[in-house]
């Protein structure tokens, strides 16, 4: 019997890294994603390929059950010991899709380019998690790590607000539909930014960084809730300068974009995947001109 999952990719408007102290975030599900199709296989095995959007393959291999159970490790193998990881994990939250099966083939299929980071790791783990009928946000806590918001979205087919409390994640679905959607970009960096290493860097450099979640909190909501374009660019202005000042680095159009005649805002980790652009103009041109070839309007990225 085939059974099919799928989750969505995801973008944080807000609270980047700060998500992980409790700070309130927006956070917009895409219409892009990822599937996954289970099939009932043999051999005490799980036959796993990946395909890209354009229908490559990136991932093939065959894994042991006992391999999984055993959580092994292989040399220079890095993806198929993340999966394995992953695999073990959620083994422990529910040992009878092992147990209690001959074997699996299993297929995932990306909607978007592998590299543009909207939430492979994530969409991968909320389908596994459905799959198994386990928690997800567990199954990423107990593997990846991280806040959960890219679960949060992947489960989720509006806009959210997700906040973690005493450790635990609240997700509000909200309504986000400014007038001036059509004066918002996407613009990918032309690098997938690791998130491990981003939290990792994050940790280091923070100091006392609570007295600045009130001021994002408020930052959050007035961005929910803006009417008039001129507020939202000053509070993603303001967001920056923030952020600017916990990372100790310049700001993603400070450093690339410092002529861009609109307002540019870093996404999730800093330095890589997307960013969001806000121009009266289709600033198409100006992007491409410097390199940046992927250009989404709000209507083609946002579901």
């Amino acid at each position: 019997m085939e059974q099919t999952f799928y989750s969505n990719g995801k973008l944080l408007i807000s609270s980047e890294y700060l998500v992980l102290d409790g700070a309130k975030a927006l956070a917009l599900p895409t219409k892009f994603g990822q599937n996954l199709i289970v099939e009932e296989g043999k051999n005490k095995e799980i036959v796993w390929k990946s395909f890209d959007k354009d229908n490559s393959i990136w991932f093939n291999e065959t894994l042991l059950f006992s391999e999984i159970i055993e959580k092994k490790t292989f040399e220079s193998q890095t993806e198929k010991n993340t999966l394995i990881a992953i695999l073990h994990e959620a083994f422990l939250l529910n040992p009878n899709y092992i147990n209690l099966s001959e074997g699996y083939n299993v297929t995932t299929q990306l909607t978007f380019p592998k590299f543009w980071g909207l939430g492979t790791s994530s969409t991968l783990i909320n389908n596994i998690a459905q799959w198994i009928k386990i928690d997800a946000f567990t199954l990423l806590k107990n593997s990846f790590g991280g806040s959960g918001y890219d679960i949060a979205c992947a489960q989720n087919n509006t806009p959210i607000l997700y906040q973690l409390v005493n450790g635990k994640p609240i997700v509000a679905s909200v309504v986000f539909n400014p007038s001036f959607t059509n004066q918002l970009y996407f613009v990918y960096l032309n690098k997938k930014q690791s998130s491990k290493n981003a939290i990792a860097s994050y940790y280091k450099k923070q100091n006392d960084i609570f007295p600045f979640i009130t001021k994002i909190n408020t930052i959050t909501n007035t961005i929910l809730h803006s009417k008039e374009i001129e507020s939202f660019i000053s509070e993603i202005e303001n967001h920056e300068i923030i952020l600017s000042e916990i990372l100790e680095t310049k700001t993603v159009k400070e450093t690339l974009f410092s002529d861009f005649s609109g307002t540019i805002k870093s996404l999730g980790a800093w330095g890589g995947d997307f960013v969001l652009a806000v121009s009266k103009e289709n600033p198409s041109a100006y992007f491409k001109e410097k390199g940046f070839e992927t250009i989404l309007t709000y209507e083609e990225m946002i579901l």
